[in-house]
């Protein structure tokens, strides 16, 4: 079986800004689309009613990684911060992972769980950015280590 997967946000409102910040952080291209982009003949065949400015659909390519999202159309679109799942990041080095972490502390983001060498052997940490997404780093010792 061959399968790829791709996280999709729903983004409360700030998808635009949201996947702007993530293109800054892993560099990569970024394709988006709001829905005032779409031709004025395609609004009715929304099962909701849309906002031009919102954010219809986006996609960040950078190397390996594949993030998309979009703007939620409930407007009482739950935040994004949760405990519950993170997206898990596994760069090549403990010096990349570390630059990474940086970017996303330097720009409001805040460190969950220190990034260290964890008992099962890997360098491990968490920083939540500043759109309430979890972001968790795992280097293997193999790859790169202090």
């Amino acid at each position: 079986m061959s399968i790829q997967f791709f996280p999709y946000i729903s983004f409360p409102g700030n998808g635009s800004d949201a996947m702007t910040y993530y293109h800054e952080i892993f560099g990569g291209e970024l394709n988006a689309m709001t829905y005032g982009d779409f031709p004025a003949e395609s609004a009715g065949e929304f099962p909701f009613p849309v906002q031009p400015d919102a954010l219809a659909h986006a996609q960040l390519k950078a190397g390996d990684l594949r993030l998309t999202g979009g703007d939620a159309m409930d407007a009482d679109a739950p935040g994004l911060e949760s405990n519950v799942y993170s997206f898990l990041l596994s760069p090549e080095s403990v010096e990349e992972a570390e630059v990474f972490i940086r970017k996303f502390t330097s720009t409001g983001g805040e460190t969950v769980m220190p990034f260290e060498l964890a008992p099962w052997g890997s360098y491990y940490g968490q920083v939540r950015d500043r759109f309430g997404v979890l972001w968790s780093f795992d280097v293997e010792v193999g790859h790169s280590g202090p």
